[in-house]
């Protein structure tokens, strides 16, 4: 092999070790700054399921393992155990879909532990003041003025019947009724669901 031969070997090899060094910084890196580089900011197909990339789905089972990459092999770093709980669809890879949960922690799932059925959470983001908890109201109609079937707690989910842009219609246990959809996750700001 002559000298330029060698040279292209060096130069493949030095690729592939900062290939390997890069791979290495972003498995490294804490859990909730890849989150926040997650973002996909315009709604495209996703190439694996053809579906919009980001989306809103609902886990299916009350054991659902969140690993750090799209494998079996890769760690576990956390485990959802609730059943129905909204969760945003943020990237895919094959069989596996890249999830970010309320609080804005992401992590790779099985495809087949997710549900299209669309569930929202009520006001997660909402805290107790001086000792009485917040709740919100769910109403009759589409309109603050509207007579009130229950006050939900943060955190509740709901089934998602459908969203104008401003209110969304809700089930909950035997309830029904509506919420302003600024209140909920699991939903986007304006999104219309018939």
């Amino acid at each position: 092999m002559g000298f330029r031969g060698t040279a292209r070997l060096g130069t493949a090899l030095a690729l592939a070790v900062s290939a390997l060094l890069a791979g290495a910084v972003l498995f490294a890196t804490p859990a909730h700054v890849v989150a926040e580089e997650a973002v996909i900011p315009v709604a495209a197909n996703g190439k694996s399921s053809g579906l919009r990339v980001p989306r809103f789905v609902s886990l299916k089972s009350n054991k659902v393992n969140v690993r750090r990459g799209p494998s079996t092999d890769q760690a576990i770093v956390w485990v959802f155990s609730r059943a129905g709980l909204p969760v945003e669809v943020i990237a895919e890879f094959e069989n596996w879909r890249r999830v970010r949960d309320s609080e804005g922690a992401d992590g790779w799932v099985f495809h087949s532990l997710l549900s299209g059925r669309r569930t929202v959470l009520v006001s997660p983001w909402s805290k107790a003041g001086q000792g009485a908890p917040v709740s919100i109201p769910l109403h009759e109609r589409r309109s603050a003025g509207s007579g009130v079937v229950a006050q939900l707690q943060p955190g509740v989910i709901g089934d998602l019947v459908a969203c104008d842009g401003q209110w969304c219609e809700l089930s909950v246990g035997s309830y029904s009724g509506y919420v302003q959809q600024q209140k909920l996750w699991g939903v986007y700001r304006d999104e219309k669901i018939e």
